[in-house]
């Protein structure tokens, strides 16, 4: 396989989940001994399906009979939700950690950015850790100082380069780490979710490093939840859920079966109990829905027909200045739209309690596809306590379609072979024309 930088076949991981044993007190201790005989004859007689028992419900799979082959020069996004196996699968990769099955085989110079700190020594300056991680990738002495300039500019740790990386903190370790891991010329990075440490410039700065060292015929496995990210960088994405692989293929393909799974068909979600956001704000949310002007809930809507989303929410204290709100993506992870409920901005605080936010999108204004929606709030600018618009903790929640149904002036049809043809663009917008005569 002389064009397949990475190979995977049928890896599994497992893990075994330990339970501590609570302590018991002297009479407890007593008791236990008293009724022994009689629990060790139970116990002699059930001892093989207990083991059995204990044995299943102990056992993690992180990774079950995953396969795949990832060619040289390719550049390959793993998504999938908390826990789906991703980390695990990079640190497989990496060697740092065994598979209980199968095999992995990386044919190639291994660059890693896969945790805070990862190759790095915290008692080594950051001079010398930079020295250290390129000798472990095999690069000479005289390779490394080369290089070593613009990895300490790009970093930005100029000032801190001959302090204790232990000292760093995350975003310094972070910035360092990843400038070592992309400027020391490894023939294949794997990069994990680690850049959501750093701050929204570094992050656009290490994207558009990444995509640099894409162009330059080097081999990318990227680890994210920025969807955006995914689909901007990789040509090609793995979509792994509870440790199996679901997909692998085009990354528009893989980002829209990822996201459309488990969403809620119908028009509408109803938590119970209410759904906290993930960033702490006193804000749950109670139910989304998307419906009609006639407030009927339904999955698909004419292009020229408005739609209407509403949101049912609380908040638990008094907010600032408190902002509820969605935002708008195609199946593939595009951002259409982000629309926020500003009703409470003008008037500073707002009491607690129950309340209904609706938004209206107008009709002829999206074109026909599935959409997904996600809800969010932020609050309290200028004060202590500053939320960011923080979305609902597993993605989109909800999802619709919008269908042509052949009405719109302003669409082509064409043809009565090519009516199936969509439209390209998110947005149908009948915008203003004016025509006038060319006097020659």
């Amino acid at each position: 396989m002389p064009d397949v930088a990475i190979h995977v076949a049928g890896v599994s991981k497992q893990y075994q989940i330990g339970a501590r044993q609570a302590n018991k007190n002297i009479r407890e201790g007593l008791t236990d001994l008293l009724t022994w005989p009689v629990r060790a004859g139970h116990a002699l007689l059930h001892r093989r399906e207990r083991a059995t028992e204990m044995a299943a419900a102990n056992t993690l799979w992180a990774l079950k009979d995953v396969s795949f082959d990832v060619r040289h020069g390719e550049v390959v996004g793993i998504i999938g939700r908390n826990g789906a196996g991703k980390s695990t699968l990079l640190k497989i990769l990496a060697r740092i950690t065994k598979p209980s099955e199968g095999y992995a085989d990386v044919f190639g110079r291994v660059g890693s950015l896969l945790e805070v700190g990862t190759g790095f020594h915290p008692e080594l300056t950051g001079r010398e850790n930079i020295l250290l991680n390129g000798a472990i990738l095999g690069m000479h002495r005289s390779e490394i100082l080369a290089k070593f300039d613009e990895i300490v500019a790009f970093s930005e740790v100029e000032r801190f380069i001959d302090t204790p990386v232990k000292h760093y903190s995350s975003g310094m370790y972070v910035r360092l780490a990843f400038a070592v891991a992309a400027h020391l010329e490894p023939e294949i990075l794997f990069v994990d979710e680690v850049l959501a440490v750093g701050d929204a410039a570094f992050q656009k700065k290490c994207l558009g490093k990444m995509r640099e060292v894409a162009q330059g015929g080097r081999t990318i496995l990227f680890v994210s939840h920025n969807i955006d990210a995914v689909r901007r960088l990789c040509e090609k994405a793995i979509w792994l859920d509870n440790g199996h692989l679901r997909y692998q293929g085009p990354t528009a393909d893989a980002i829209g079966q990822y996201m459309l799974a488990n969403l809620t068909e119908g028009g509408e979600v109803v938590f119970d109990p209410p759904r906290a956001l993930a960033s702490g704000m006193p804000v749950r949310l109670h139910s989304v829905q998307v419906c009609d002007m006639d407030g009927r809930v339904k999955m698909c809507y004419s292009a020229r027909s408005p739609i209407r989303i509403q949101i049912e929410w609380d908040s638990s204290e008094a907010l600032y200045k408190p902002r509820i709100g969605f935002i708008l993506q195609t199946a593939d992870g595009q951002d259409v739209l982000t629309a926020l409920d500003a009703t409470a901005w003008r008037d500073g605080w707002l009491a607690a309690g129950r309340r209904i936010s609706t938004a209206i999108i107008p009709g002829q204004l999206l074109n026909e596809g599935t959409y997904v929606i996600d809800v969010g709030a932020d609050g309290n600018p200028g004060r202590t306590d500053v939320y960011d618009f923080t979305l609902s903790r597993t993605g989109p929640i909800l999802r619709f379609e919008v269908e042509d149904d052949m009405t719109l002036s302003n669409k082509y049809y064409g043809e009565e072979g090519f009516r199936d043809t969509r439209w390209p663009g998110m947005l149908l917008l009948n915008l203003p024309w004016q025509q006038d005569s060319v006097v020659e």
